[in-house]
């Protein structure tokens, strides 16, 4: 079997409201990314960037990949590079890609997902058996609240442990004394039995103001503090000054990055993406380094759309070291609604079928490759490019 084609399309879907975080000013879901690979038996598989531009890393050091930037690499370095090459043959495919172009992980890494959708139907397998197989049929989903109006985001939190969730992530790093205030209108609202974790996207401008923060939000039994400022150094020092775990997620992004973490005592925790390492197999190389330190992960990423979240939970389910609840979509077509709020932030998707859900976690796609298929219908309807 080969490569015969690589295909792009820019989707977006409607949102049920606006999820904004610290630094972020592209709405999600707006212009995803969708690659298709096709092989000389007639079979494709799907992948997808959620790319965001102001998304990079500590101080940029990945810079942010736009959909224009994305849809560019792929048809100029990574489609060329592919052309003939065998699709079950993944290590050989990245060294492909990595050869015809630097950097660029989430338009690899879309390039990635579709390459194992695409084994996988050929095989007749899902994805998770290329990735070492199943150890979870199921993830705990945390629901992500973004910086919105106090008085909202306590009803949301509330509505979404109603519909089963039993860990709410809470967006802030907009100012110390709304944030201390919303963890502690949240925690009466949901009660002690709920995890609250809470996620600054380096909002704090410096390590003492973070650290203020975190010691006067502990009072409320936050579970985990995730990225509070930007750098591995000022991560370091909160990290060795609190009780509160640490989670790293803008400073983590390869192997060496969570090297790097571990060494300096800067976190206890690792957020898990396949996009930001640039694919499925090097998100399984960054949750080896980070088991070998201690540290746990969870499954995280940019609110994707359905292919992007199956991919999610395909690396969840084959990965012992994501023990932690993921802040991720349950995706549901308009048609056949899952949640009224709970993991909810598309009004609609372009897979055909909801991802199943049960008990505040969402139930791993069994079915070859990543086990969704996708709508043409939906997709010609939200194709923006």
């Amino acid at each position: 079997m080969k490569v015969v084609g690589v295909e792009t399309l820019l989707v977006s879907l409607p949102t049920r409201r606006v999820h904004a975080w610290a630094g972020l000013s592209t709405a999600i879901g707006r212009d995803y990314v969708l690659v298709r690979v096709r092989s000389d038996e007639g079979l494709e598989g799907w992948g997808e960037a959620p790319v965001l531009k102001d998304w990079g890393g500590d101080y940029g050091r990945y810079f942010g990949e736009s959909p224009q930037t994305t849809i560019a690499v792929v048809r100029d370095y990574l489609a060329p590079a592919l052309e003939g090459a065998d699709p079950l043959a993944l290590e050989a495919a990245y060294t492909r890609i990595d050869r015809a172009v630097k950097g660029y992980p989430y338009a690899k890494a879309a390039v990635d997902v579709a390459l194992h959708d695409l084994a996988g139907r050929a095989l007749g397998v899902p994805v998770y058996q290329l990735l070492g197989g199943q150890f979870r049929d199921r993830v705990p989903v945390a629901h992500s609240i973004g910086l919105m109006e106090t008085a909202d985001a306590v009803a949301e939190a509330a509505q979404a442990v109603e519909e089963g969730i039993r860990t709410i992530k809470l967006k802030v790093g907009r100012e110390p004394d709304r944030d201390v205030d919303l963890v502690r209108q949240v925690r009466q609202a949901v009660g002690e039995g709920i995890a609250i974790r809470v996620d600054a996207n380096q909002g704090y401008p410096t390590a003492k103001v973070a650290l203020r923060v975190t010691r006067r939000m502990e009072q409320y039994g936050i579970w985990f503090m995730e990225q509070p400022v930007e750098g591995i150094a000022g991560l370091a020092r909160i990290a060795q000054a609190v009780d509160t775990p640490i989670m790293a997620d803008e400073s983590a992004w390869t192997p060496r990055d969570v090297l790097a973490l571990a060494q300096a005592g800067a976190a206890e925790m690792i957020s898990l993406y396949y996009t930001k390492p640039g694919g499925l197999l090097r998100a399984k190389r960054v949750a080896a380094v980070a088991e070998a330190a201690g540290m746990a992960c969870d499954v995280n990423g940019s609110m994707e759309m359905g292919v992007g979240n199956a991919a999610n939970l395909h690396l969840a389910a084959s990965t012992p070291v994501i023990t932690l609840p993921g802040s991720i979509t349950i995706n549901q077509p308009a048609e056949q609604p899952v949640t009224r709020i709970a993991g909810h932030f598309y009004l609609d998707d372009v897979i055909r079928e909801p991802l199943r859900y049960a008990d505040g976690c969402l139930l791993v796609p069994d079915g070859p490759g990543l086990g969704v298929e996708v709508d043409a219908t939906k997709l010609e309807k939200y194709r923006t490019g």
